[in-house]
């Protein structure tokens, strides 16, 4: 994972596995969190409860907004909510942050 510098084209969540799961592909930094999120809010939630990072290019702290403001979204549906395949940068920026344990698998 990058670190961010220039304003990437934002990435996108998609669901896979017919619905079962959530695959994350390219940025998320602030430039493009909010439209990011409001995308994702058009997506039901999966029902296997997984949203997979394998696909993210570069984030920022504003990705730890992002999957906080779905972890909240999933609580107020009744439903659990987990972060597959986070890059080692940004569970070292949750760290940073004190969230470590709003992001864990």
């Amino acid at each position: 994972m990058e670190p961010a510098t220039a304003a990437a084209p934002a990435g996108k969540f998609a669901a896979s596995d017919d619905g079962a799961r959530w695959s994350f592909t390219g940025a998320l930094t602030t430039d493009v969190a909010a439209q990011v999120l409001a995308e994702a809010e058009a997506l039901p939630l999966p029902s296997s409860g997984v949203v997979d990072f394998a696909g993210l290019s570069q984030a920022d702290s504003a990705a730890l907004a992002v999957m906080i403001a779905l972890r909240r979204r999933a609580a107020a549906e009744g439903r659990s909510l987990t972060f597959a395949s986070l890059p080692d940068a940004l569970t070292s920026l949750a760290v940073v942050y004190g969230i470590e344990a709003l992001v864990a698998a």
